[in-house]
Formats: C-alpha cells, sequence, structure tokens
C-alpha cells in the first residue's frame, strides 16, 4: 500500500474539513497536514483563545464523527517548508487543481509516497503552491459545473492513490 499523505492548505469550512479528516481515516491515508488559516481541532497547548478552539472543534466534528481522534493530523502555519521537508524525504507533491499543465487523473499513477494537495473552496491551489508542486492532478468534468467540492474531489482522488489497480 502506498504513503498517502493529504495537505489541506488554506479552506475556510470547517464542514470540509471534517470530511478530509473521516474520509482521510476511511481510508488509512498516513497524516493530514492542516496548513495556513485551514480550521483544526483543539490541541494539546491550543494557542487560540478557549471558545474559538472549542466552536471549531464542534463544527469540525459535525462532519468527522470522531475521526479527528483516529487519524494522524497537526497543523502548520506554513506550507512551504512542509513540502520542502515532504520532498526532501522522498514524497512527490501532487496538487488538485484545474491547469492547463494538469494530468488528468485516471492517467495518473500515483507513487508509492505522494502528498496531495488541496486548496481553498473557490480559488483552488494558489500559483505559488502550484509551483513548489512535482504534480497537478485534474478530475475530468462530466456536467455542466466547472469543479467538485474540495472534500468530494479529495476522496475521488485519495482512492485512486490508494487503491490504484481497482479504480483503473
Amino acid at each position: 500500500m502506498p504513503s498517502v499523505i493529504l495537505i489541506a492548505h488554506n479552506l475556510r469550512s470547517t464542514l470540509n474539513v471534517g470530511a478530509l479528516l473521516r474520509t482521510a481515516e476511511g481510508l488509512g491515508v498516513e497524516k493530514v497536514y492542516l496548513t495556513g488559516y485551514t480550521p483544526y481541532p483543539s490541541v494539546h497547548g491550543d494557542t487560540r483563545l478557549p471558545h474559538i478552539a472549542r466552536k471549531l472543534t464542534a463544527r469540525i466534528h459535525k462532519t468527522a464523527l470522531g475521526a479527528e481522534d483516529f487519524v494522524r493530523w497537526e497543523h502548520r502555519s506554513s506550507i512551504g517548508p512542509l513540502l520542502a521537508a515532504l520532498q526532501h524525504s522522498g514524497y512527490r507533491i501532487a496538487a488538485l487543481e484545474q491547469d492547463p499543465r494538469a494530468i488528468r487523473l485516471p492517467a495518473y499513477r500515483p507513487p508509492e509516497k505522494v502528498a496531495l494537495v488541496v486548496g481553498r473552496e473557490i480559488e483552488g491551489v494558489e500559483p505559488e503552491v502550484l509551483a513548489q508542486c512535482d504534480d497537478i492532478i485534474e478530475i475530468p468534468m462530466a456536467g455542466k459545473k466547472e469543479s467538485f467540492n474540495v472534500s468530494a474531489a479529495a476522496a475521488m482522488v485519495l482512492y485512486q492513490f490508494i487503491y490504484p489497480h481497482e479504480s483503473a
């Protein structure tokens, strides 16, 4: 089974964060990084105001349904050093984004160590973050809408990363 990491960068929705944590736990993702201004559950030594940490934790729990207690996750304020460290550790960084350089998901063959970056719900992954990624992947769209919800899209990609032969 490949080693898969999920990085959720600059998401605003606690519901999306909870859904991502639940999906990551269900698929056996090695670790989830919540970076930038992405909300995250309470942690030991939390520096946020207690009422804010409690409120965000409760909102995340609505969709995570306890998965936040089982999946390994960590908050990082900056994504750049994290991407560099993962690359140094042998991970290939793949961003999920619509881009002229993107590889269509069915054609992408994930390596044994891969980190998936998903970004802002409306604007997507920032250009400066894309520049640090090794690959850009996009999910082909058959309908009239231009994109999927970030948590739904991440679930599709993570499933294909973890079970590549079964979904090919």
